[in-house]
């Protein structure tokens, strides 16, 4: 009992800290900078914890292959380096309550994926869990589209994207994961996308660029820390004393602490029509886990 209340602590404590990434950005923006600048800033910050993290996990294991490397650069490539990218693109355009609830919608992606790839049965109730949660999005789509316009279509289809690169990045690492261990490909495949973020930053944007206002260098730390290097490790323990199947039901207060801060610390607006999409999302997600 005592692992398993430790294990849901971590959990949500994960899903909290990584929700808070969309606040983060959103508070950045304010101050002028752009998507590459500021994913630049984040994985600066973040490269040595990752560095560290791929050491750590390496130590008395086997050297890895030419294969190993080309599976890490593809991952990193795209579940980190590029699902960021355009996560950080589409929200300049679109409120951090609608990027949560596209982004959970990645459990459906990798299912929509698998069948595509290699033909996987998909259940009824997976069906109609899917159904509720894109209706729900769709609802608070279509009421911020109506209030800042096409933008927000823009938004949120760069969001979506997003989601697709993080969900082929799942589908793919299964076998590494198996070889290498989880610690030691997230270590080695967020390495290589901050190299690549950095890489981007000197290859499209002058070095005044780096130039950027005070509260942008200290919510870029914050932002590599508290969400992006702390929730790693927090879902990565709690896997290890609950299991991956609970730990994906505790991430659902993830859309829920999103929007919660949008409100107080963003101000966004929070309607009925927010209500009504955030328990459309989160029931369809729910139903589709369950029967997955």
């Amino acid at each position: 009992m005592t692992a398993r209340a430790t294990g849901l602590l971590l959990a949500t404590t994960g899903a909290i800290a990584f929700s808070g990434k969309a606040i983060i950005v959103k508070l950045a923006y304010r101050h002028g900078v752009d998507a590459v600048t500021l994913i630049m800033y984040r994985m600066l910050f973040a490269l040595p914890f990752f560095v560290l993290m791929a050491w750590w996990a390496s130590r008395g294991k086997p050297p890895l292959t030419r294969k190993d490397w080309l599976g890490i650069l593809g991952l990193g490539f795209s579940g980190y380096y590029l699902a960021s990218y355009l996560d950080f693109s589409g929200l300049s355009y679109i409120s951090a309550s609608l990027e949560r609830l596209i982004l959970y919608l990645n459990p459906t992606l990798v299912l929509a994926l698998a069948w595509l790839m290699y033909r996987r049965r998909v259940k009824r109730m997976q069906i109609i869990g899917m159904l509720v949660s894109y209706s729900g999005v769709l609802l608070v789509f279509g009421h911020e589209v109506k209030l800042d316009g096409g933008d927000v279509a823009l938004g949120a289809l760069l969001v979506f994207l997003s989601a697709v690169s993080y969900a082929w990045y799942l589908i793919f690492s299964g076998e590494l994961v198996q070889r290498l261990g989880s610690l030691r490909l997230v270590g080695l495949a967020t390495s290589v996308a901050c190299l690549l973020c950095i890489a981007q930053f000197v290859l499209l944007r002058p070095w005044s660029a780096a130039l950027v206002a005070p509260p942008v260098i200290w919510l870029s730390v914050l932002n590599a820390t508290l969400c992006t290097v702390l929730p790693v490790l927090l879902v990565m323990m709690a896997i290890e004393r609950i299991g991956a199947s609970v730990v994906s039901q505790v991430g659902m207060v993830g859309p829920l602490s999103t929007i919660l801060m949008g409100v107080l610390v963003l101000g966004e607006p929070f309607t009925l029509w927010v209500a009504g999409g955030t328990v459309l999302v989160i029931a369809g997600i729910f139903v589709f886990t369950r029967r997955g």
